[in-house]
């Protein structure tokens, strides 16, 4: 029995897959996955479909050629050959070409469902709620055992240790990763327990982030009370709780730092307020103290009496000045008022009867004319100090003539 090396016997099988005519020249269909452009320019990815993946390569001299980027979801022929990278025996598809095959089905459903919310609104500006300045609880939504946990709590630990971290841990990925999640979300605003939620995971694949993807997670969070800032996957993955949530973060990291102030940076800015206080404080005593010294130099502060006795001779010379106008005042009235007593006694009708007249009534009414009266009337006769009741026993009229005025 020949004993072969691991190195042998992956050389071996690179070999043979080199040599087969079929997987030397083949082509395969599926969608990417796991997406990456080297810092080489080379190009690492999958090729999938439901039931199974290849991993797969293009080296930059092959795909400087391509006239699209692939991105992941994207549904693709691949050609090229089968090989194996013999340092791990992993086998893979070396690609020389890659031609778009449509839109991968998950892509089509992501793409229908962002169609479909965003004309619903539920991406408008006006939705989204501000994030608490100060908050007191911050809650995470994300895998207990992931780096995104380890790295938003160091964060939040560091940044801002008087808050207090509400974890509510779920499945970020699988079957039941989208009921758990939204469920959290829906757990955290019935028991208000917190000020603010981020929910999020590191990156992956379309697949490995496409539960929050989820028109229940999507919808979970968009009806949040509570500000919610979604920090799912690296800064070039997009996802619809992205669009949905209050704020996005390009990672689980920049998440924490936008859910809570720098303690340090706020310290600096209370004891620069602090010392900008106190120097407007010393300004305004400062001025103060100086407008008290300039009044005490005043004369009036230095000899108060002479300023008291001045100005007690000027009330004096004042009240002289408003006695004499009142005389003069009350005098001027009163000869205003004999004259006008002397035109009221002159228009009295009273005064008009003490000089001999009289007024004739009949019937009440004061008669000014001989036709008025016919021999037998009963009239009133008004005197100065009195009236009389007469009986006309004849009239007689005067003519005028000669006596108008």
């Amino acid at each position: 029995m020949e004993i072969l090396s691991v190195s042998q016997v992956n050389k071996y099988i690179k070999n043979m897959m080199d040599c087969d005519t079929l997987l030397s020249d083949i082509t395969v269909t599926g969608e990417i996955s796991n997406f990456k452009r080297h810092s080489s320019g080379h190009y690492y990815f999958s090729v999938k479909d439901s039931g199974a993946a290849i991993s797969a390569a293009m080296f930059k001299w092959q795909n400087r050629n391509l006239k699209f980027m692939p991105e992941n979801g994207m549904r693709v022929l691949v050609h090229g050959k089968i090989s194996v990278y013999e340092p791990s025996g992993q086998y893979q598809i070396i690609a020389d070409s890659i031609e778009p095959d449509g839109i991968g089905a998950l892509y089509a459903a992501y793409e229908k469902l962002r169609q479909r919310l965003e004309s619903a609104g539920y991406f408008d500006r006006s939705r989204k709620k501000p994030l608490p300045q100060f908050p007191r609880r911050v809650g995470v939504i994300t895998s207990p055992t992931g780096a995104a946990i380890r790295d938003i709590l160091n964060i939040l630990g560091r940044r801002f240790p008087l808050a207090e971290v509400v974890v509510c841990p779920s499945s970020v990925q699988g079957e039941a990763a989208p009921a758990e999640l939204a469920a959290a979300v829906d757990a955290m605003n019935r028991a208000r327990a917190c000020d603010v939620i981020i929910i999020g995971r590191g990156g992956g694949s379309i697949e490995d982030l496409w539960a929050f993807n989820s028109i229940d997670v999507v919808m979970a969070v968009a009806e949040s009370d509570i500000p919610v800032i979604s920090a799912v996957g690296h800064e070039t993955d997009f996802t619809l709780c992205d669009f949905v949530a209050d704020m996005r973060a390009p990672t689980p990291s920049a998440a924490a730092e936008l859910a809570v102030p720098d303690s340090a940076a706020v310290m600096n800015y209370l004891r620069q307020f602090s010392a900008k206080s106190k120097s407007s404080l010393d300004r305004i005593i400062k001025s103060g103290e100086n407008r008290v010294a300039a009044v005490m130099q005043m004369h009036c502060m230095k000899n108060p009496m002479n300023v008291i006795e001045t100005k007690a001779r000027m009330l004096d010379d004042v009240w002289t000045s408003i006695n004499a106008g009142q005389s003069e005042i009350l005098g001027s009235c009163e000869m205003r008022l004999r004259e006008n007593a002397s035109r009221l006694a002159a228009l009295n009708p009273m005064a008009i009867l003490g000089r001999g007249y009289s007024v004739v009534y009949k019937g009440g009414a004061p008669i000014n004319s001989a036709d008025s009266l016919t021999e037998g009337d009963t009239v009133e006769v008004q005197l100065s100090d009195g009236k009389a009741e007469c009986i006309v026993r004849s009239v007689e009229k005067i003519s005028m003539k000669g006596y108008d005025m």
